[in-house]
């Protein structure tokens, strides 16, 4: 009996237990009942919360526990818990003492995966980097299964993946702290303060992070970022092949950007010259570096003709500085992605010119210091709403370069209230970012739908 055959048995013949009806359970909840299996939903909302979700998991034959109480009496065989819950919840040690077994989604795929893995993470540039590998690799002609945080969950289409095709995943922390297994390749982009209201401390953080390099072999290939202190201080970490990737100086072996703006890769000579720059379609020194990282990533398996293609004709990802309209010559951008200080500071550094910025949001418990420098030089109006805002004002307010008529602050209820404030202040010539440095859950389920109301609130105006 092969792996995949066993892995069948077991869902025939276990108890299964999810916990949360999120993206990367919906679809498998309901394969494994469809199978026979015996099968149960926990998730912490009500049943007019699920809606029609919870009569049509009934009708599978899927057990609803929900509400306060939904951890309580874990006694099923195994449960796979969703990525935004703390791997060290109370409840769940509690059943892995008593010999439950807690997986999940992606952990799964992993450990039966018949093909390569190259998995990304990061505090920064996972969405970008992983669509990136997996254009590049379809260009060379490969069948690519993109996943994690990204794409699909891929444990309910594993039997379609065959042995020459490759996964692509991206990895948040919430899924690596858990990880015992990791990817043929992997890349991590960098790493800062992020997360730190689900996440005990920064070193959790980091060791969840590291998990992506601990369990590879000789035959893996580990990508770090130089110019990173935490990434580069890995590299004791790494147990396979090691590349770089630097913007700032040139690295031994991987790729670098050189001072006449040319990607670069070396792998212990001289280096070649790759791709300009300036060939790159999406803005901001930060996505030169996610260029960067790919690059080393994926060089001797794709050819440099198709970097500079994809380089060309790659727009960018969705809620990433992206350009929603212009209107009476203003332009809008955005950056809903933003969650944390330094994506929106990459986002201020792609303009060259003062901006108007809209932040705010859900307070993760990170510092706000590094923001102030680079808000109080280069935003012109910041309007600031949600939970942080005050922090956010105080941080900017405390910084040397900070004057009141030149960086001019405001605060909103809401984003709604934000876009009417940014667009009766803006004249022709000024840019409009959301870029929040903050998450969404005050006002919105996730950055795409605060992304996406943004978008249409700007489509809107008149």
């Amino acid at each position: 009996m092969n792996r995949y055959e066993q892995y069948l048995t077991m869902i025939r013949t276990r108890r299964i237990g999810f916990i949360g009806a999120g993206v990367s359970h919906r679809q498998l909840i309901a394969q494994y009942a469809g199978m026979g299996a015996d099968v149960t939903l926990r998730d912490r909302r009500s049943r007019e919360q699920l809606g029609a979700l919870a009569d049509e998991l009934e009708q599978l034959g899927v057990r609803l526990l929900l509400g306060e109480g939904y951890l309580q009496d874990l006694d099923e065989d195994i449960l796979l818990r969703t990525p935004g819950m703390r791997y060290y919840t109370p409840e769940l040690t509690a059943a892995r003492g008593r010999g439950v077994v807690v997986t999940s989604e992606m952990e799964l795929f992993f450990d039966l995966c018949p093909c390569p893995i190259y998995a990304v993470t990061g505090s920064d540039g996972k969405t970008t980097s992983t669509t990136l590998l997996s254009l590049l690799l379809r260009e060379e002609g490969r069948t690519v299964h993109l996943g994690g945080n990204i794409g699909t969950p891929l444990l309910p289409v594993l039997e379609k993946v065959q042995p020459g095709d490759v996964a692509v995943v991206e990895l948040s922390s919430f899924q690596l702290i858990s990880m015992r297994k990791s990817p043929d390749v992997a890349l991590i982009t960098n790493v800062a303060p992020n997360h730190l209201d689900m996440h005990k401390d920064m070193q959790e953080y980091v060791d969840a992070k590291r998990n992506l390099l601990l369990h590879q072999g000789a035959f893996s290939r580990s990508v770090l970022n130089w110019d990173n202190g935490i990434t580069r201080g890995m590299q004791a970490d790494v147990r396979g092949d090691l590349y770089w990737f630097s913007r700032r100086e040139q690295v031994p072996r991987g790729a670098w950007l050189d001072e006449e703006g040319w990607l670069c890769f070396a792998d212990g000579g001289a280096g070649t010259r790759v791709l300009h720059q300036s060939e790159i379609r999406i803005p901001g020194m930060h996505n030169v570096e996610n260029y960067l990282g790919v690059l080393a990533t994926l060089w001797g398996r794709v050819r440099p003709g198709t970097f500079q293609k994809v380089a060309r004709e790659f727009g960018g990802v969705e809620h990433r500085i992206e350009f929603v309209r212009e209107l009476d010559g203003v332009r809008w951008y955005n950056d809903s992605i933003a969650s944390n200080p330094t994506r929106t500071i990459a986002g201020l550094d792609s303009f060259a010119q003062k901006l108007i910025l809209i932040a705010g949001g859900y307070d993760k418990k990170i510092p706000f210091e590094p923001l102030a420098d680079p808000v109080a030089r280069q935003v012109k109006l910041l309007i600031l709403t949600g939970p942080t805002a005050g922090k956010i004002e105080a941080a900017v307010t405390a910084s040397p370069y900070y004057s009141p008529s030149e960086c001019v602050i405001l605060h909103a209820a809401d984003i709604p209230q934000a876009v009417q404030l940014a667009r009766q202040r803006a004249q022709a010539g000024d840019i409009v970012t959301l870029s929040p440095a903050c998450a969404s859950f005050d006002a919105y389920p996730n950055f795409e739908e605060r992304g996406r109301h943004f978008k249409r609130l700007v489509q809107e105006l008149e």
